[in-house]
């Protein structure tokens, strides 16, 4: 069991993976969630902070309060997303995060879609330096990586459960879906809806397939990856038909793909047709990388990170 949380994986997924949670938060904090800031001018007897801030205990939100939290969030994360200082700037982004959100869910709403990406925050500053482009492997980051697709299998199978526990027999068989189009659905929405049954077809579905989730973990990795193509493929489906988008959730989900393989600055240099020869290993901690390790290079072609042999027997990682 430890084996498997601990599969070694390329520093350069950890980097690829940490720049795109933390982009993302400074995008939530903008894009997704800027509405968080008008907590501050809702009256303090309305706060009724969860769980967690309650046992702290936090104070109530006031206006100062919400915008330094804004602002250094923004800025920590923009800082974070680097790669520098992955500890202190890690750290200090998931305790701003957490308030953040503990601020937006104590009025009456909580989205269960922030799960994984709370936890991703919560472990990526464990996984220590990494570079994009390193192809050594680390076990502290795929320890990271494991526990952040452990909160996103856990996201889709604790909804299940909910929806079993809470509505019963009925969340399958009522009409549920059909509310959910009637107040937020799209044209799209409403010619599935003519579909006689198929509504209903789709809640069994949607349950089944949460139930389900877990079986990722067993599928070999050319199946794992289908099948985390067909999680997206339904949020797909979801934005298309009710509007709803489970962005921090499809953020967290990308721990259980290649990121190492997506090079953006590598590629905009071959697009603009410079010399990308040493650009691979100028991005790489020499330190850090074995001498009798291949790099990408001039004269070289790069090998598959799938095709490499993994440390001390392990598998290839998650």
């Amino acid at each position: 069991m430890s084996g498997w949380l601990t599969e070694a994986v390329p520093r350069g997924r950890i980097a690829a993976f940490r720049t795109l949670i933390y982009l993302f938060v400074a995008a939530d904090l903008v894009v997704f969630t800027p509405w968080v800031r008008t907590r501050a001018s809702v009256p303090g007897e309305l706060y009724q902070p969860l769980l967690i801030g309650r046992l702290l205990p936090l104070p109530t939100p006031t206006p100062t309060a919400v915008a330094v939290i804004f602002w250094a969030l923004l800025l920590l994360a923009l800082l974070a997303a680097s790669g520098r200082a992955p500890r202190l700037l890690g750290w200090s982004v998931c305790a701003l995060y957490l308030e953040w959100m503990i601020i937006a869910m104590s009025y009456g709403k909580v989205d269960h879609d922030r799960f994984g990406l709370l936890v991703a925050l919560a472990v990526l500053p464990t996984a220590g330096r990494a570079r994009h482009g390193d192809t050594t492997r680390t076990e502290a980051g795929g320890w990271a990586l494991r526990v952040t697709q452990i909160a996103v299998i856990c996201t889709y199978f604790l909804a299940a459960w909910a929806k079993l526990r809470f509505g019963g027999p009925d969340w399958l068989t009522g009409s549920v879906l059909a509310r959910a189009i009637i107040r937020r659905g799209t044209d799209l929405a409403d010619l599935i809806a003519q579909v006689p049954y198929l509504l209903i077809v789709a809640q069994f579905g949607i349950v089944a397939f949460e139930l389900f989730s877990p079986v990722v973990f067993l599928l070999p990795a050319r199946w794992r990856l289908a099948m985390v193509g067909f999680f997206y493929s339904f949020h797909v489906v979801t934005i298309a038909t009710i509007t709803i988008s489970f962005a921090p959730h499809l953020a967290a989900m990308t721990s259980f793909l290649p990121l190492e393989r997506v090079r953006p600055l590598v590629w905009a240099r071959r697009l603009a047709g410079r010399d990308t020869s040493g650009s691979t290993s100028t991005d790489v901690d020499t330190a850090a990388t074995p001498p009798d390790q291949e790099r990408v290079g001039a004269g070289t072609k790069p090998t598959p990170l799938d095709d490499q042999a993994p440390v001390l027997g392990r598998p290839a990682g998650p």
